[in-house]
């Protein structure tokens, strides 16, 4: 699992300066709103994403009889997204603090998951057999989707949506885009999600298929929230 430390660093290291490039682009205001709202904002971020993380991640890998600890980036983003917006709940605050993120997340996803692809088997993200053309041979003899650089790429082609927008500063993207990022994010790896071995719980539907339409359920509920303040 070496591989996948080297590009779970690299991955956090891209996201950061992604982060710092789009703050001094286009997004210094969005950064003061966080900025405001104070430190324990990023420690509920952090406490959120790792208990989802881990959580979703290791609980996956049970239903579908695995041992070991296991981690998610959809289960990260569930974790984050409650423990924000718990903290914004209680503390009154209204409105997205997430544009920030948005191509941060982008980033992470497309580098990080090129990790999970080199790391073979033991990531426990393989696909499952096909015989299409692209089909790749971990290690086992047996040719799967490469589901990992799937996800990669449909996140590079946000990533470079998401940046077209905020250099054209798109006020609808500016209001929406980390909900519109969840959205796109939660509908492509749903696809993906079929194309994995993991146990399903309800019909065809994996525990991450399940976590995809909640998120899913909350981008829509959300963006729906932003356009009635719009109008108001």
């Amino acid at each position: 699992m070496f591989i996948h430390s080297v590009f779970d660093l690299i991955a956090s290291l891209c996201s950061l300066c992604m982060t710092v490039f789009v703050y001094r682009w286009r997004l210094s205001s969005a950064m003061a709103k966080i900025e405001r709202a104070g430190f324990n904002y990023a420690v509920a971020l952090l406490i959120g994403a790792a208990l989802g993380g881990y959580g979703f991640g290791t609980l996956n890998l049970w239903l579908s009889h695995l041992p070991g600890v296991g981690r998610s980036i959809v289960g990260a983003l569930a974790g984050g997204i409650i423990g924000i917006e718990i903290y914004k709940y209680l503390r009154g605050m209204r409105g997205s603090t997430g544009i920030v993120f948005v191509p941060a997340f982008a980033t992470t996803v497309f580098v990080g998951r090129w990790g999970c692809h080199l790391a073979g088997l033991a990531d426990e993200t393989y696909g499952k057999p096909s015989t299409l053309p692209w089909a790749v041979d971990l290690g086992d003899g047996i040719f799967r989707h490469p589901v990992a650089l799937y996800e990669s790429f449909s996140m590079l082609a946000f990533l470079i949506f998401a940046l077209v927008m905020l250099a054209r500063r798109n006020p609808w993207f500016l209001a929406n885009g980390f909900y519109v990022m969840v959205l796109f994010y939660t509908a492509q790896r749903f696809a993906w999600e079929f194309l994995k071995p993991y146990a399903t719980v309800i019909g065809p539907f994996n525990l991450f298929h399940l976590v995809c339409l909640g998120l899913a359920c909350y981008a829509l509920i959300m963006m729906r929230g932003q356009n009635e303040r719009a109008h108001s």
